[in-house]
């Protein structure tokens, strides 16, 4: 198995708790980096879900670890490859352990929430999940939700891309989003996250992007006028579980864990969209003008953006570049 993080990823908090030893097949460890409140938080919801049908369908027990207890996403995966944490949920760490994700992050993919999950639950997101098992050794159970990421500025409204030029938008510290971001016409800036309304507030950045319910829950909206919904790109949560553990557990236990997987992928999905919805109101009731791109519009932002990404991903996947045309084949299959 290749692109394996190493044991220096293992955090100081896990071994303070405890966990520097192999967990017996009795427990799941279970860790994620958003807020344990189920009915604000996705992957908080999709763990207590999964714990609930666990414990009450097989003896296992699971233990749960929100809000970066044990580590930041990074650390999480490479605590699930070495088998201290059993169960992961994580979103943009996993192209980091398995490039061939990256095609997921190709902006103005998905139409619509809808047609992602179809695909990610169809053939398309069993074969991704079964590369990654390969390359990882870590077991995709199921599929959840980030939501769509979408652009807020204090400047201007926009509304094609030629609103973006000259704006400077903080993006993650990753290629896949300053290509995108330089592809529209706007200049991308590599901030971290903790020093972004900093940012914001001095204007070392005119805007940002992110999921609604992001921006509203950390009161990014009080720091911007204008959003636009354009959802450039559709963030997945991965449910991840160390392959060496699932195989010690029985058949019996396997089939319920999977089941409880799906249930709470789903139930992550369904709080995501929740949050999206009641924040798009919230933001414009505390005044942010929110403008929802037309579909003739979105398709100029693709056309700005989709090639340079797709032109790096293709260099930097080499022989796995093929899953930019798989993932394309799905979605307009898909699509119909």
């Amino acid at each position: 198995m290749t692109f394996k993080i190493g044991r220096k990823l293992v955090t100081a908090a896990v071994i303070s708790l405890g966990l520097a030893s192999v967990a017996s097949a009795q427990t799941i460890r279970l860790a994620h980096v958003d807020p344990d409140e189920w009915t604000a938080s996705k992957k908080g919801a999709a763990a207590h879900i999964f714990k609930n049908i666990v414990e009450g369908e097989t003896g296992l027990k699971v233990e749960l670890f929100p809000a970066g207890s044990l580590g930041n996403e990074t650390e999480l995966v490479g605590q699930a490859q070495e088998n201290l944490t059993q169960v992961v949920l994580v979103s943009g760490a996993m192209s980091k352990i398995c490039p061939a994700a990256g095609v997921l992050d190709i902006p103005y993919t998905f139409s619509s929430a809808p047609v992602a999950w179809t695909v990610l639950d169809g053939e398309f997101g069993k074969a991704l999940a079964e590369h990654c098992l390969e390359k990882t050794g870590l077991r995709t159970l199921a599929y959840g939700e980030t939501g769509f990421r979408n652009f807020t500025n204090g400047t201007r409204e926009i509304r094609k891309p030629e609103d973006m030029k000259g704006l400077k938008f903080r993006v993650q510290p990753i290629p896949l989003y300053v290509e995108m971001v330089k592809g529209l016409g706007g200049e991308p800036t590599p901030i971290a996250w903790t020093e972004l309304p900093n940012a914001l507030s001095t204007g070392v950045v005119d805007g940002q992007e992110n999921p609604v319910g992001v921006i509203y829950n950390n009161g990014l909206h009080k720091l911007q006028k204008y959003m636009t919904l354009d959802g450039h790109v559709y963030g997945a949560d991965f449910i991840l579980i160390s392959d060496e553990f699932y195989q010690s557990l029985s058949p019996a236990e396997q089939q319920v864990v999977t089941k409880a997987a799906k249930v709470a992928g789903t139930m992550g999905r369904a709080i995501q969209q929740w949050g999206t919805a009641e924040g798009v109101n919230k933001v414009q009731q505390e005044g942010m003008q929110v403008y929802s791109p037309t579909a003739e519009e979105i398709a100029a932002f693709a056309a700005k953006a989709q090639p340079a990404v797709v032109d790096y991903l293709r260099k930097e996947l080499g022989s796995d570049a093929e899953w930019i045309d798989r993932l394309q084949k799905a979605v307009d299959e898909a699509s119909k």
